[in-house]
């Protein structure tokens, strides 16, 4: 599965230009099929740095890389883009963690 699409890389703002937005969109979505991390992009430097939300031990923001989630293979499975993903605020999705950890 391709992880990025040129339109999802048309849609993505630059990296570091939603930093003054107090609720950014977050454009897409990427997940393990075998494990609960997630990963939800909020912005791109157009080559390989996301910035944007993981889900994983701990929710934080911060940055990951296109690279990194390509090569990562886990029980044979890659990293997966959720093909049904609809662009959301932040805090959408961040209610939406928070409701499925039952904080």
């Amino acid at each position: 599965m391709m992880l990025l699409t040129k339109e999802i890389r048309a849609r993505l703002p630059k990296l570091y230009s939603q930093e003054k937005v107090e609720d950014p969109m977050v454009q897409v979505k990427f997940f393990h099929p075998a494990s609960s991390w997630t990963w939800y992009a909020i912005e791109f430097d157009g080559e390989d740095i996301f910035f944007g939300l993981v889900d994983g031990h701990e929710v934080e923001l911060g940055n990951f890389s296109l690279y990194e989630m390509q090569q990562t293979v886990v029980r044979g499975l890659k990293i997966e883009r959720d093909l049904y993903w609809t662009p959301r605020r932040l805090s959408v999705v961040r209610q939406e963690i928070n409701k499925r950890r039952g904080s």
